[in-house]
């Protein structure tokens, strides 16, 4: 009897942890399948974001597989990762979501992957206030396609934000006007083990721990080339607790 109860007590200790590392697993899924969406992206032969778009930019977020309509007429819903460039490199990541909104003609009932560039310090503001509206809040505007950015683009004078859709294998800027974009607390709270405001994550006041390097690194790969300069290098640290 007296083992039994010792074990059920083992068993009732432990399965918090496991739940906790089960959900700490999702997140870090997130990081490792955005990281894979921008190598994709950037990898594939005359296409994916200019170099002198994606080295402009402030700030990336990445939403893999975003779910739009199908089933549910209208219903648009994905979670994604982002990181702002700061003096050490590029920022712990932010977990967020997207709900609703136009996406214009070309995508309609299908999984799609989205990445939004944040082109200067308006978007970051927007980006920090944690709850923003795009076309309202934020002005969004569907990015170049290709190595480089045509001549006569003014993306840098109109849109604090780009955005772009791959579906089905297909790159394409993205008409992305109405949704709603918001911290995701409880990927945040899995992630960190806490609530971490983006104004804090997304500045560098906090070191991004080891198991963001999936996303980050990559991230930093890819910046770099579009930089065509040296940047910060992203080494693994452990966050303090």
């Amino acid at each position: 009897m007296k083992n039994c109860v010792l074990l059920f007590l083992a068993v009732a200790l432990i399965s918090p942890c496991f739940a906790a590392d089960e959900k700490a697993t999702k997140a870090e899924d997130r990081l490792k399948a955005a990281a894979t969406v921008l190598d994709e992206i950037q990898s594939a032969p005359d296409q994916g974001m200019p170099e002198e778009v994606l080295g402009s930019a402030e700030c990336v977020a990445v939403v893999p597989t975003m779910l739009n309509g199908g089933f549910i007429v209208g219903a648009r819903y994905g979670r994604g990762v982002a990181s702002c460039r700061t003096p050490k490199g590029w920022s712990a990541p932010a977990f967020f979501s997207v709900k609703g909104g136009s996406f214009g003609l070309q995508i309609g009932g299908q999984a799609i992957d989205l990445v939004m560039l944040i082109m200067n310090q308006e978007g970051m503001k927007k980006l920090l206030s944690s709850q923003f509206k795009l076309g309202a809040d934020a002005s969004v505007a569907a990015g170049p396609v290709g190595r480089h950015a045509a001549a006569d683009t003014d993306w840098k004078l109109k849109a604090q934000v780009l955005s772009y859709s791959r579906a089905r294998g297909a790159f394409a800027g993205i008409a992305l006007n109405g949704a709603a974009v918001g911290q995701d607390k409880d990927s945040t709270r899995e992630f960190y083990g806490r609530m971490v405001p983006f104004s804090t994550s997304l500045t560098g006041t906090i070191e991004a721990p080891q198991n963001a390097y999936p996303f980050l690194s990559t991230l930093a790969k890819w910046a770099k080339s579009a930089a065509g300069t040296t940047t910060p290098e992203v080494k693994p640290t452990t966050e303090s607790k």
